[in-house]
């Protein structure tokens, strides 16, 4: 057993790192402070290769595994998480299922352009703390008039992500007809598709997510994933790629913020020395450091699970989990070794503290329930 990644991984992360220094750390704040999505920045992604990592190459892709996406996102959240958000979103809620649960017709005619990065990907986010195939109850979308040769959507979806500066959506939609969950593809300029209020949010500011409202939006059988009541199955599978997308986050905005506090720890000075050689600096910065390391390398089993073919539910649910927690945990200690600095927005490590507290609180929706197993209930006596 050797805890090591292959060369070409670590390559990839060298790239992608200084891509991330050089072109999203410099815009980090200014998009953060106006809530603006840089659509050249996701452009400049899919020249990289970065926009369809899991998608094999005759379908736009680049061919890679999990393990390479939860690297990439890593390396993007250290400097911005909002831009790993809008690409994990473009990819774990759309392009993927596109490809999994798409048919051929799918992946030839919609897959390829939003898997090379030609156009940028949106999905409406099922409440995962639900049984799987139930909407929440605040989300009111119908399928309705239901023919072989598709159906038409009504209502609105209040939590959609990249909304207003996707391409297209993957919607899920409950059926009036036959009470079944239903999954459709709609691209953005389908008659009768509006695009609602945004959504401001504590962290995590230039990814958008918003509402969106659909009227008599006729979906042709060509654009529906997993008809006859299959979309229920899509949900756990992309709901699990959603929380290694999540684990990754963490990850990397921990160790922004591990980063951040050890750059200041050794310059600022107290009584002649840097604080960094105070042995309550050092301690923070080493339990900082250990919690950091134990969500990385559960980040990288769940993602090698994914890679082996299995369902990596477990290892993605105790990953997102203790490293959203880790992930704000490090931000509050980072800010406490900056003292007054690191609530100033000058400087990085508020955000990241906002950034990692709204990934924390986003996961959150799912509880526990993929990690102890559910336990047998006594049945009530009569």
């Amino acid at each position: 057993m050797r805890f090591e990644l292959p060369e070409e991984l670590e390559m990839l992360r060298s790239v992608v790192r200084e891509f991330a220094e050089a072109e999203v750390a410099p815009g980090a704040s200014g998009r953060d402070e106006e809530e603006r999505f840089d659509r050249p920045l996701f452009a400049k992604m899919a020249a990289l290769g970065l926009t369809g990592i899991p998608v094999p190459e005759r379908y736009g892709g680049s061919g890679g595994g999990w393990l390479a996406y939860a690297i990439v996102l890593e390396e993007l959240s250290r400097v911005c998480a909002s831009t790993a958000s809008a690409l994990a979103a473009h990819t774990s809620f759309a392009v993927w299922p596109l490809y999994r649960y798409g048919s051929d017709a799918i992946r030839e005619q919609l897959l390829v352009p939003f898997a090379s990065g030609a156009s940028l990907a949106g999905a409406g986010l099922l409440e995962m703390a639900r049984p799987p195939g139930l909407l929440p109850i605040d989300q009111q979308l119908y399928a309705v008039d239901e023919n072989d040769e598709g159906f038409s959507l009504e209502g609105t979806h209040p939590f959609v992500v990249n909304a207003g500066e996707a391409d297209g959506y993957l919607l899920f939609a409950a059926s009036r007809q036959s009470r079944r969950l239903q999954a459709a593809w709609i691209n953005r300029n389908t008659d009768g598709l509006t695009i609602g209020k945004r959504i401001h949010k504590l962290g995590l500011r230039s990814f958008a997510t918003g509402e969106l409202s659909l009227s008599e939006c006729r979906v042709p059988a060509s654009h529906t994933l997993g008809r006859d009541g299959r979309a229920r199955e899509m949900v756990q599978p992309i709901a699990t790629a959603g929380m290694l997308s999540a684990a990754a986050q963490s990850v990397g905005v921990a160790q922004g913020a591990l980063d951040a506090a050890t750059a200041y720890a050794k310059e600022r000075k107290q009584f002649g020395a840097p604080i960094g050689r105070q042995q309550s600096i050092l301690f923070k910065l080493a339990d900082m450091s250990v919690a950091i390391e134990a969500s990385r390398w559960l980040t990288y089993q769940a993602a090698w699970r994914l890679d082996e073919g299995a369902s990596g539910e477990h290892e993605a649910a105790l990953a997102r989990n203790y490293a959203a927690d880790s992930a704000v945990r490090a931000a509050l200690e980072g800010v406490q070794i900056m003292g007054g600095y690191g609530y100033m927005r000058e400087y990085k490590l508020e955000r990241l503290l906002r950034d990692a507290k709204c990934i924390e609180t986003a996961i959150a929706v799912g509880g526990m329930d993929h990690i102890a197993p559910q336990q047998n209930k006594p049945k009530p006596q009569r």
